[in-house]
């Protein structure tokens, strides 16, 4: 009889005692969850400040490249952007036509394929900038101040003349209107150069320079073989 009351207070003891251990050991549990979760976030938010700091660094150093700049570069973004544009519209108006000799679409491809892209260059520029991409007051009555202005460009009605014509004579108004055109663009290209900040509006402005000139001279010798 005093054995089995021996046993049965062991029992007895033994559940008392793995209760009051159960919480504890749950409670030791949770709170390694908790510190497990709490690394993770803190590790999280170290590898994300890092990583912004080190966007943020390289996003500095670009957008301090970008913003070396003056009035002259803005004044050239501005100009020859509207000044490319009418340069591609005149070349779609050739590549419409029919009757156009292989060397003039050629020419007018290889004009639209560069002139394209430059827009969208210069336009990023002015935008990064913080600078319209139209001068206050529109473009008329604005030049660059030296040789170059928007002298080249052509009237609506030369525009209209352009797109009715057809064969030898649109060829001919093509030829002689994108001379005056590319003329007044290395105008304002050598402006660019003579009185610009920007490294890559100066590029630009060089390149311009060079392909142009090279297109100038092809056009005169199409314009003698009409």
């Amino acid at each position: 009889m005093k054995r089995s009351l021996s046993l049965a207070s062991l029992s007895v003891a033994a559940l008392i005692s793995l209760s009051a251990c159960g919480p504890s050991s749950g409670e030791s549990m949770e709170g390694m969850e908790g510190m497990g979760e709490s690394s993770a976030a803190a590790s999280s938010a170290t590898a994300e400040a890092t990583t912004g700091t080190s966007t943020e660094s390289t996003s500095g150093t670009s957008d301090d490249a970008m913003a070396e700049h003056n009035d002259a570069d803005v004044m050239f973004a501005q100009m020859m952007i509207p000044h490319h544009e009418q340069a591609v519209e005149m070349s779609e108006m050739m590549l419409a036509k029919d009757g156009i000799s292989p060397e003039i679409t050629a020419l007018a491809t290889k004009i639209e394929d560069a002139q394209g892209p430059e827009i969208g260059t210069m336009t990023g520029w002015l935008e990064a900038w913080g600078e319209p991409v139209e001068p206050e007051g529109g473009m008329e009555g604005h030049s660059m101040g030296g040789s170059g202005s928007m002298e080249g460009m052509m009237s609506d009605e030369q525009m209209s003349e352009l797109g009715s014509a057809e064969g030898t004579e649109a060829s001919r108004l093509f030829l002689e209107s994108m001379t005056a055109h590319h003329e007044g663009a290395v105008g304002m290209a050598q402006d660019e150069i003579d009185n610009g900040q920007n490294p890559e509006a100066i590029e630009m402005a060089e390149m311009i320079i060079e392909t142009q000139n090279a297109e100038i001279a092809e056009m005169e010798e199409l314009l003698a073989g009409l």
